[in-house]
């Protein structure tokens, strides 16, 4: 049985599916287009760090970043550091976790999800994903900036 359960960043095993998942970014992206996050950025105040764990061995992560927003608007959220083990690719895994951080937002009463990806062919499997679960392009948003290699999307909650 997967479970999905809050998380610590600097974890050994989560540490190591990071620094996978940055190198890849590295790899498939030019270095200022890589906005993924390192396991100490992960562990800020305004980051809730989650797993995906089946007999305690590590599948998968993701995070939800609380955006700042005007006092008495609606808060909004973005969706960091989505990875998958690769032993435990193609098993659901991924779903699992965005149907859990869309549970969390709009238990938060979030109002709008964000996320960047890549617009490299590497990156088309999530955006499937993300466009399977409601997610439209949208222009940049919080501190993003138009840039050819990065891919926007909103979910109105």
């Amino acid at each position: 049985m997967i479970s999905i359960d809050r998380d610590d960043p600097t974890h050994q095993d989560v540490h190591q599916l990071l620094s996978e998942h940055l190198a890849d970014m590295f790899a498939t992206s030019p270095a200022e287009s890589v906005h993924a996050l390192d396991h100490s950025a992960l562990s800020a105040p305004s980051i809730t760090f989650w797993t995906a764990r089946e007999a305690g061995g590590l599948l998968g992560c993701g995070a939800l970043k609380i955006l700042d927003s005007p006092p008495g608007s609606p808060g909004h959220g973005e969706i960091k550091s989505m990875r998958t083990t690769a032993e435990a690719r193609g098993r659901g895994v991924a779903t699992l976790m965005l149907r859990h951080i869309l549970d969390d937002a709009r238990a938060r009463n979030l109002e709008r999800l964000y996320l960047e990806t890549g617009t490299e062919d590497y990156f088309a499997p999530a955006r499937r994903l993300y466009a399977r679960h409601g997610f439209t392009e949208c222009p940049p948003f919080a501190d993003y900036v138009m840039d050819p290699n990065s891919v926007f999307m909103e979910l109105r909650l």
